[in-house]
């Protein structure tokens, strides 16, 4: 009896196999560019790791990781606050200077004796005040959230200098040093800090009912409303969100640097929206994630460092932190 012959081209074998074979999903996969899209910023630092550990030995030292480690904890924090917002089709241009406000309030307060905690406490509620302020502004007074965060912006960072007249104030704190220096491994305290928080965000966002409504909210603002979702208060929340993680960072920076200074950083600003971008969070609203804008924070360190290491001056660095961010946007377009 004759066997029946199988089947010789590819697609008769795929048929025969039930589906598409595997070398044929993979090599779909391959040619999708939402799928890179997706794993953007996880497969440029995995690139860049491979990169300037060949050009330079010293990249992946312990030292050097803890270093990048404990540099990447205020945009990991900031990046969050920023995903919260730019998940609800938002913005939040004031979230550097915002930091510095509640950085220069910290430094007050703890110079005129309020204590450490306090001057904390103080610093955090000032972050929040001025998120909750955006929020109120763009939610209940109908304005572009663009042109009321570009105004904190100038505000915040006009107060900050008022407050401290121009000056920087020095803080010295066993605590907060122990905060910039201290270790677990190769994890600095901050970066444990920025983690998590980073986790926190994360189950408040995809495992609550607040998290989703924040995602309906920027997915379809008018459908959110009819079903019943206060989207002018999850906006202020958002914003809220993202002021209070301004003013955590503003403790971070201070331990970090040892002072509170008056004058803004307008990188963290560009970066944490760029971390956003890089980890895959739309800027349409609706889709967001938050251990993608954490890697895209940890890439953008490790971009800057690595630069650094490689003795290329801090002029071009800008240079490549754009390049690489608008690599990231061009590869959202194919998001699905």
């Amino acid at each position: 009896m004759q066997q029946p012959s199988l089947p010789t081209d590819r697609a008769g074998a795929e048929l025969a196999l039930g589906g598409p074979s595997l070398g044929t999903r993979v090599s779909e996969a391959l040619r999708d560019p939402g799928r890179w899209a997706d794993w953007a910023a996880l497969i440029g630092l995995v690139v860049l790791v491979i990169v300037f550990q060949s050009l330079n030995s010293t990249f992946l030292s312990s030292t050097n990781i803890q270093a990048m480690l404990v540099a990447s904890a205020i945009l990991i924090v900031l990046s969050v606050g920023q995903t919260f917002v730019i998940a609800t089709a938002g913005i939040d241009l004031s979230i550097a200077s915002t930091m510095t406000l509640a950085a220069v309030v910290f430094g007050f307060a703890f110079v005129h004796g309020w204590g450490l905690v306090a001057a904390i406490l103080l610093a955090i509620c000032a972050g929040a005040f001025v998120g909750i302020l955006n929020g109120t502004l763009i939610s209940r007074g109908k304005i572009t959230d663009f042109i009321v965060t570009l105004g904190t912006l100038s505000a915040a960072s006009g107060l900050a200098l008022v407050i401290a007249n121009g000056k920087p104030v020095t803080i010295i704190s066993e605590p907060l040093l122990r905060l910039s220096t201290g270790t677990v491994g190769i994890f600095g305290y901050s970066f444990l800090i920025a983690l998590a928080i980073a986790v926190v965000a994360h189950v408040v966002l995809f495992h609550t009912r607040f998290g989703t409504y924040v995602l309906a909210t920027g997915g379809n603002s008018e459908a959110a409303n009819a079903s019943g979702i206060n989207t002018k208060r999850i906006k202020t929340a958002v914003y809220a969100i993202s002021g209070l993680l301004a003013g955590v960072g503003a403790i971070l920076l201070v331990a970090r640097v040892g002072a509170a200074e008056p004058a803004a950083n307008t990188s963290f600003l560009l970066n944490s929206v760029a971390a956003v971008v890089l980890g895959g969070v739309s800027l349409f609203g609706g889709r967001a994630t938050i251990a993608g804008p954490v890697i895209g924070a940890l890439l953008l360190t490790a971009l800057v460092n690595g630069l650094t290491l490689l003795g290329v001056s801090q002029f071009y660095q800008p240079l490549a932190v754009g390049i690489v961010v608008v690599l990231a946007a061009f590869l959202t377009r194919f998001q699905k």
